[in-house]
């Protein structure tokens, strides 16, 4: 007697040995038919798979994470075959899992065109139709090897070389199709059916430049119609935010090729960043930061000190100047320790909490460049704080209330909180860790919080709280973090006179809110469409005259603004009142006025908001008034658009 153990605790009895869809189809049909692989004591398998002792089993459906993986696995298998279907002559080679779906790497004659993704789509539905069984099995290398080379596959020879430690590999097959592949995969090929390929793009072999270029073909499965829909519909809410069209269209910054990986900001731009800035400096003040300013350009042997020239000297500028060897900063903490050893400090001077808006320069290869979001020369909302082993927690405890501070100011309430713990390779004593890493989870629980534990993925120096934002649209960005370190101030000769009188090394809190104030603001655009919060927009109000006789009324209406510290523009060109309306909607102004003859006797304007809504006419102390308030709002109420993207309608 076999007893199958299921996670809601029954035990179902089997007389002999049965597959994972022998368990599903004894529940239920439903079952059955829903199955896509199973867990068996916690070890993934096909559906197929026989069991053949006590053993508790999960069986996978496409409602589980796992079980949308296998979906998109098999699906680039249903690809490839798709492809070899059509092109025989193609050579398959790799076609593994990404984040939202997958890609398969082809190496044929000619490149592959739309025209051609549209029909391997096509010939991938008709495939699925025909609802081939997928197989497994086990060969030989040496059968594996011949197999292949029949085939005149020898990408896949190849990889089969290379695998280390095992004489006897699995491959699936569909209908004529066979892939070299460990599974699971799902059980035929009628359960792939919601799925799109998505784009072609160049790959070099194995991802190596000097090898040859291949050909990829990427895709996105899901395991419901609605579900692709959804995704698609976000994908097109992301192309329409993404912040280099807006950046053009808002006329806020560009990039040339004279200065790669560096930004021109222009004027509307530039008073964006500066608010950012300016806020954050604000809320420093508040918490006893010191800011302070460190060079640009120093010296090898500070680096060298530092331990960053072993560690990240491939993605530092360096220059060689009066017979020395430099480099531009990639980070700001070396030179936080230069500041805090000039004078001796004591106990009673700590915690010391030292920011910067440090400019910073990192070598990124071009090709992973993307717009303010991937930069070689960026600023950080950088700080470090010096303190005690036992202020760390006191201290972690105020940057958590801070950091969910600022989030929410600027309309962030979905954020996820991290915990990475010591990795295998690391400096300090195992006490010191203990210490380090009790302090910031007990920081993050006396909170309330929820987090999620990262054993092994904390830095070689200390613990860190790693913070993620989750936009409208469903996308994670991870922004801010604070880390504890151990081995940069002595490394750098930082030393603190403590309350018995011996020197002690201070310990480390590297933290930054935002991270890089650019990539920030990209964000804050894509998540927004353009559509920032008043406090933050560029322009404020536009006024607008409807004839020339309302122009001196326009320009007495800027003034007014401007004298209340408002960022107002005037547009008094002799176009049509439509015309310019629809020309600053697109600019995302949030408010217009408008001044005709009404409004020139009773001395209001007529306000509309950038989303088309009519405000009504007010006089313009009450529009001051009204404007005054919208300024002072933090944060943002996601709009209806938003809302039905998180909600994936």
């Amino acid at each position: 007697m076999i007893k199958i153990t299921l996670p809601d605790g029954s035990i179902k009895d089997f007389t002999a040995p049965v597959t994972i869809l022998e368990v599903a189809a004894s529940i239920g049909a439903g079952l059955k038919k829903a199955t896509l692989a199973g867990k068996v004591n916690g070890i993934l398998h096909d559906a197929s798979y026989k069991i053949t002792q006590d053993a508790s089993l999960q069986i996978i459906t496409s409602k589980d994470a796992e079980g949308l993986e296998i979906i998109r696995h098999s699906c680039a298998h249903l690809l490839a075959h798709a492809v070899q279907s059509l092109f025989p002559s193609a050579q398959v080679t790799i076609g593994p899992v990404i984040n939202e779906g997958f890609y398969y790497d082809f190496a044929f004659e000619r490149p592959f065109t739309l025209d051609d993704l549209q029909q391997i789509e096509a010939q991938m539905h008709r495939l699925s139709k025909q609802n081939f069984q997928i197989t497994r099995s086990v060969l030989a290398r040496s059968e594996s090897i011949k197999l292949f080379e029949d085939k005149n596959e020898h990408y896949k020879v190849e990889i089969i070389k290379s695998i280390p430690g095992t004489e006897e590999l699995s491959f699936y097959a569909q209908d004529d199709f066979i892939d070299l592949c460990r599974g699971p995969h799902v059980c035929n090929t009628g359960q792939i059916k919601h799925f799109k390929l998505m784009k072609l793009a160049g790959a070099y072999w194995r991802g190596d430049s000097n090898n040859e270029m291949l050909q990829r073909i990427y895709g996105t499965a899901w395991s419901s119609k609605q579900e692709l829909d959804a995704y698609l519909f976000r994908l097109e809410e992301a192309e329409k935010r993404d912040h280099r069209k807006l950046g053009k269209r808002m006329a806020l910054f560009h990039f040339q090729e004279e200065a790669p990986g560096m930004i021109f900001w222009h004027a509307n731009g530039w008073i964006i960043y500066r608010q950012i800035e300016q806020y954050i400096r604000e809320k420093l003040d508040k918490h006893n930061y010191q800011e302070v300013r460190t060079p640009q350009l120093l010296d090898r042997s500070l680096w060298e000190k530092s331990g960053h020239w072993d560690k990240f000297r491939e993605n530092m500028f360096t220059v060689d100047t009066d017979s020395r060897h430099h480099a531009l900063k990639p980070m700001n903490c070396p030179c936080h320790v230069q500041i805090f050893n000039q004078g001796l400090k004591s106990y009673r001077d700590l915690p010391l909490r030292m920011a910067e808006f440090g400019s910073c320069h990192r070598y990124e290869p071009s090709g992973a460049l993307h717009g303010i979001m991937r930069l070689r020369n960026f600023v950080q909302d950088d700080a470090h704080i010096f303190c005690t082993e036992e202020q760390i927690q006191s201290e972690v405890s105020q940057f958590l209330d801070l950091v969910f501070e600022v989030y929410h100011d600027f309309g962030f309430n979905d954020i996820t909180i991290g915990l990475s713990t010591r990795p295998q390779e690391r400096v300090g004593s195992d006490s010191i860790w203990d210490k380090s890493e009790a302090a910031l989870e007990t920081a993050i629980i006396d909170k309330g919080l929820k987090y999620e534990l990262y054993p092994g993925e904390g830095a070689f120096y200390g613990p860190k709280i790693e913070f993620t934002l989750e936009d409208c649209l469903g996308r994670k960005w991870q922004c801010g973090t604070i880390q504890v370190d151990f081995s940069t101030p002595e490394r750098l000769g930082a030393t603190y006179v403590a309350e018995d009188s011996s020197k002690r090394i201070p310990v480390m809190l590297h933290r930054a809110i935002l991270g890089s104030l650019e990539r920030f603001l990209g964000i804050l655009l894509e998540e927004s469409a353009g559509n920032l919060p008043v406090w933050l927009a560029p322009e404020q109000s536009v006024i607008l005259n409807i004839a020339h006789k309302h122009a001196a009324k326009c320009q007495e209406f800027a003034h007014i603004l401007q004298n209340n510290g408002f960022r107002a523009s005037l547009d008094l060109r002799n176009e049509k009142i439509g015309f310019k309306i629809r020309e600053h909607t697109l600019q995302k102004v949030p408010y217009l006025l408008v001044v005709g003859d009404q409004e020139l006797e009773s001395n209001s304007v007529a306000v509309r908001a950038r989303n088309g809504e009519n405000l009504g006419t007010m006089p313009i102390n009450e529009y001051v008034k009204f404007l005054s308030g919208k300024v002072a709002e933090y944060g943002r109420k996601q709009s209806l658009v938003c809302q039905k993207v998180t909600e994936g309608v």
